[in-house]
């Protein structure tokens, strides 16, 4: 029997719904997922693995126009994408008509490796505003093979899968067969954190913030874990802690019972803040961070 192997990479504005897919397509909730823009800042990489095939999915920084350092490292992030992938998933929202960068929107459209064009969120349409969307897509990018999805529902993603399963080219798996992942635990550990961040603090503060575990000690029955939250002003540390570390104090609580779901053990988890300042415009600091080589 053939064994296939490749990297899909899924590319799109923000919010799209580009880590729902990812989620939805590994069966594992690796990418955080908010309402906010800008919820993915690195590159994360999902395997799936068949008998027959090894999947490696890539979930990315949304496109945006970069304002700060940071997010320069985000959307080299994009441009790697580019480079390695098998296969390319450009993801629109339905009511979508552009990527807001010309010059990746070209890429797509001169894709040498075959591109899957998912429309999303098709639930929240008309069927004959999916159709026309289609008809629209088919225009923009002739070269592409076109879905409607809805990523939060699970539907299509099947057709989806086999169609990626199908265009995948032989090759020997690139990980273990029992690999989920290239990112090590104490990652979805700050991702975790983060994600509550995102969900409970308003304006610039989550986008200032970045997790450091300094500690992540596994025994048989717990997790002994000990993150520090970055932040870039000592206004902001206030308003992370909270009157009477009420704020912190519930970021840790709900962090908490979603690690011991992902990791199925009891977390021991302590939670500090200090200020960073300046972070995202320091390059050393984004090295540190793993957002540079």
């Amino acid at each position: 029997m053939n064994h296939k192997a490749g990297f899909v990479n899924i590319i799109g504005n923000p919010n799209v719904g580009k880590s729902t897919l990812m989620n939805a397509l590994v069966g594992e909730r690796l990418s955080i997922i908010t309402s906010k823009a800008q919820t993915t800042r690195h590159r994360i990489l999902g395997i799936v693995n068949g008998d027959d095939f090894q999947i490696m999915f890539s979930d990315t920084p949304g496109i945006i126009k970069p304002a700060y350092e940071l997010q320069e490292s985000m959307m080299n992030f994009v441009k790697s994408a580019f480079e390695d992938a098998d296969v390319l998933i450009y993801m629109v929202e339905i009511g979508e008509k552009e990527l807001k960068d010309d010059a990746f929107f070209q890429k797509i459209q001169n894709s040498k490796v075959p591109v899957l064009l998912l429309i999303n969120k098709v639930d929240k349409s008309s069927q004959d505003e999916v159709e026309e969307k289609i008809a629209f897509w088919k225009e923009k990018v002739p070269n592409a093979t076109i879905y409607p999805i809805a990523a939060l529902l699970n539907f299509n993603i099947q057709a989806v899968m086999d169609q990626i399963i199908e265009l995948l080219p032989e090759s020997p798996p690139f990980y273990p067969k029992d690999q989920l992942t290239d990112k090590p635990e104490r990652f979805f550990v700050n991702e975790t954190i983060r994600e509550k961040i995102l969900m409970h603090y308003k304006k610039e503060i989550p986008y200032a913030v970045e997790i450091d575990t300094e500690e992540f000690i596994e025994d048989d029955k717990i997790i002994r874990i000990r993150s520090v939250i970055m932040v870039e002003r000592e206004t902001q540390k206030g308003i992370i802690i909270g009157h009477k570390g009420s704020a912190l104090k519930r970021v840790g609580t709900e962090a908490r019972k979603d690690l011991q779901k992902f990791f199925g053990k009891k977390i021991f988890l302590e939670l500090y803040v200090k200020v960073n300042k300046n972070w995202r415009n320091n390059t050393n600091q984004l090295k540190r961070f793993g957002y540079k080589d």
